[in-house]
């Protein structure tokens, strides 16, 4: 469209238009008032010719309003008698006929009488010129007047800045009332009634009326607008913001179809998970909550959650399944070996669940030292079952709702890891194994092992009550296993409801064979090799067990015996063929001096040097006492890091020492004249039990005789003030480090004869046993007699 053009004035009337009348252009529903620029458009030809002539003699022109707006060929009879002189200020036609043009009030004009014979109306009247008034009333009404169109702003929005400024600037109150009638939303014969109007207080009177009637609209307004938004609540919002999203939703093809065939999925799935009654109950009534919620809710995504949950947790009955006890030993065997002892009560365990499927299982508890294969255990246990498997870790774990689970109310809630692994495992016969038992902690947040005693007491764990589901669940058919490194860190409720069962130090022919028969092959696995390229030897492997390990598991040899292939991985990498053989002399070379070497030999031959044999969390092994006397006043010093029930155990030898010091043929005045310093060597770890008693004793009585203890004797026993050598525990685990350490006699209690089938059969083909009744018997088997 181009833009519009200055029209040419059209040609001159046949008549002469008479210098003292004025050309009348009627309007409809406007009202110019003077000094006020206004657009006006036009179209009625009679009032077209009439600008026109008026642009083209450069005349003003009076604006009337006519008194029916639906008048098409209004004559003077038709029209008000006051109107507006205005000034044209512009002038534009458009290529689409449009004739617009901006006119500016001069002063008000009443006509008098109509002058005919011409195209348009034309008229003579009186120039009405604006009165100048002053005094208090006039002031006083212009400035109520003022203050109202304030208010008027405030209250309406967007009042151009402009008419803001021009408001302000008004001095003259003819002006002020002329404009506020201009723009105050009144209907056209009002504002015709404001133009006939030429008294100002009259004037202002009539505009600061209307203002009033007009503020009290808009207070009201406001204040139902107010009120209105006070009442449109967080929630309400929401719901608008949801049915928004719905929209968008919608739009996009993700709105309610998708949504109802979601939730008929839903009910499908409650349906087909044969949950028990009270389960499915709660189940709908979720689901009916979930209906009505919108997606877009926070509470939607919880309950979905919700649900989703309740539906994947196995909740049939588990179909009978045949076990076969001799496929479970041939598991067993080819994925461990030895633990006689351990498989065996397995096979027992398998052969009464065959023969009573419905009976309780018992839990079975797993302690021994890691790295001997307690959670592979678990893991044999549920293949020989045909069974899952599941493992929830425990160690660290010091939140009761780690157990329980969290209630729904709090954000992100979960059910506990005992759920969370029957879901995972999706089986309600699981074998599930609950690893590290004894490292659970308790804060804050309650004790994890008080809600442990509900899930292992086969007689409550029937009816299972998650925090998160809020509903029972049957645990009775879940097999449980724990494993463990120390039972002394368990709570005894919880230990009671658990069947101990040990798993033992291995020794070195044990730890031979589970290298040849599984690490060797595992690494070769791990690091790219065949059996074809590499082969270690046994005497190679027998020098990585003495020398470079000295453990109760096997972890450590696994990662030695990975190191070796590891290098042998990188000749072949670098090119290398052929097989390689890892003999004794390439052991050295690759994993560097040995580390572990006989102590026996350098600590022993000397007086008031004895060798204590000692359990630990990782296994058995070898301690050794030193005693030593200066000159002093009888005073005993025990150094080396050691507890309390250790101090004591130094004392009591030291007591019984002097207490015997005649059948030992001790000279007493060396008691008096000599202080005795007691070191147990490896200061920098923690020492503590009883069991040192007799070597404490054995290493007093040698410094204080003079006579040394055999160098191939180790001994453990706890003694008394009596003289009595009393048991003590860890006794497999004490001989097996005993024998690993190159010891080939041990002095054990009397009374831990009933140990001795545990010691494996290959340890007690290598150890001369002796047992003690009193400490004269360790005295007479333990230190070399005087020569002559």
């Amino acid at each position: 469209m181009s833009p519009p053009d200055m029209t040419e004035a059209p040609q001159s009337t046949a008549t002469p238009l008479p210098s003292d009348a004025m050309i009348v252009v009627p309007v409809r529903n406007m009202v110019l008032f003077p000094e006020i620029v206004l657009p006006l458009t036009v179209g009625r030809p009679l009032s077209v010719a009439a600008i026109q002539q008026a642009v083209r003699e450069q005349r003003q022109v009076a604006l009337v309003l006519q008194k029916d707006p639906e008048n098409g060929q209004p004559g003077p009879d038709d029209l008000h008698r006051t109107g507006t002189v205005a000034n044209i200020l512009r002038y534009v036609t458009t290529p689409e006929g449009g004739h617009h043009l901006v006119c500016q009030g001069v002063q008000r004009f009443r006509i008098t009488e109509f002058v005919e014979g011409h195209p348009f109306l034309m008229a003579k009247g009186l120039h009405i010129a604006e009165p100048t008034v002053s005094g208090s009333e006039v002031e006083a009404r212009f400035l109520v007047l003022k203050g109202q169109v304030r208010e008027v702003f405030e209250l309406l929005p967007q009042v151009p800045a402009e008419f803001r400024q021009t408001i302000e600037a008004t001095t003259s109150p003819g002006l002020l009332a002329d404009l506020a009638a201009t723009y105050l939303d009144i209907s056209p014969a009002e504002k015709q009634e404001l133009l006939e109007t030429t008294d100002i207080l009259a004037r202002l009177d009539k505009v600061s009326k209307l203002l009033a009637h007009r503020l009290e609209v808009l207070r009201l307004s406001a204040e139902i607008g107010s009120k209105t938004k006070a009442s449109l609540d967080t929630r309400q919002r929401e719901m608008l913001l949801r049915e928004q999203m719905a929209s968008i939703q919608r739009e996009l093809g993700e709105g309610e179809g998708s949504n109802k065939q979601e939730l008929a999925n839903l009910e499908k799935a409650i349906s087909e998970a044969r949950m028990p009654p009270e389960v499915e109950q709660v189940a709908r009534k979720e689901l009916k909550r979930l209906q009505r919620t919108p997606e877009a809710a926070g509470e939607y995504s919880m309950i979905r959650t919700y649900l989703d949950i309740l539906i994947e947790l196995p909740w049939a009955p588990p179909e009978p399944k045949d076990l076969d006890i001799a496929e479970a030993r041939k598991v067993l065997d080819a994925d461990h070996f030895g633990l006689d002892k351990i498989k065996r009560r397995i096979i027992e365990f398998l052969a009464v669940r065959k023969l009573a499927p419905e009976g309780k299982a018992p839990i079975l508890c797993f302690v021994g030292p890691p790295g001997v294969g307690k959670t592979s255990l678990g893991q044999s246990i549920a293949k020989a079952m045909g069974r899952k498997f599941a493992r929830v870790s425990l160690g660290g774990v010091h939140d009761e709702a780690e157990i329980r689970g969290h209630r729904r109310t709090y954000i992100g809630a979960l059910p506990g890891n005992i759920i969370q692994a029957i879901r995972k495992a999706g089986a309600r016969d699981c074998v599930m194994m609950l690893d590290e038992i004894d490292k659970m902690g308790r804060g804050v947040h309650g004790d994890p092992s008080a809600a442990m005693l509900e899930v292992l007491d086969p007689e409550q764990n029937g009816t299972f009550r998650d925090n998160y589901l809020d509903v029972p669940f049957d645990l009775s058919r879940v097999v449980f296993i724990t494993t463990a490194n120390m039972l002394e860190t368990i709570p005894g409720p919880l230990r009671d409801r658990m069947e101990i069962i040990a798993l033992s130090s291995y020794t070195a022919g044990e730890k031979m064979e589970i290298a040849k028969r599984y690490l060797v092959r595992r690494q070769l696995e791990a690091n790219g090799l065949k059996a074809e390229q590499v082969e270690i030897e046994d005497a190679a492997l027998r020098r990585i067990i003495d020398g470079y390990t000295r453990e109760a598991g096997v972890r450590n040899l696994e990662r030695e015996v990975g190191r070796v292939l590891r290098h042998v991985a990188v000749g072949f990498a670098e090119g290398a063929t052929g097989k390689k053989m890892i003999g004794v002399d390439q052991i050295e070379e690759i994993l560097g001096p040995v580390r572990f070497e006989n102590e026996v030999a350098m600590r022993s031959g000397l007086p008031g040097v004895a060798t204590g044999l000692a359990y630990t969390p990782v296994g058995g092994d070898i301690l050794f006492i030193e005693a030593t006397k200066t000159p002093g006043t009888g005073r005993l010093q025990l150094t080396g890091q050691l507890g309390d029930v250790m101090k004591e155990s130094a004392q009591a030898a030291f007591t019984l020492v002097k207490s015997m010091a005649t059948s030992l043929e001790i000279d007493p005045t060396v008691l008096e004249k000599s202080d005795i310093h007691v070191h147990v060597p490896a200061g920098a770890t923690p020492k503590d039990g009883p069991s040192a008693g007799v070597a404490m004793f054995m290493a007093l009585s040698s410094l204080l005789t003079g006579r040394v203890i055999r160098g191939d004797t180790a001994m453990t026993g706890e003694i008394s003030l009596r003289g009595l050598v009393l048991p003590v525990g860890g006794i497999k685990e004490k001989v097996v480090a005993a024998a690993a350490a190159g010891i080939t006699r041990v002095m054990l209690p009397a009374r831990n004869r009933r140990d001795y089938d545990d010691i494996p059969e290959e340890v007690r083909k290598t150890l001369e046993f002796v047992w003690l009744e009193r400490v004269e018997d360790a005295a007479s088997a333990g230190l070399v007699p005087e020569t002559s």
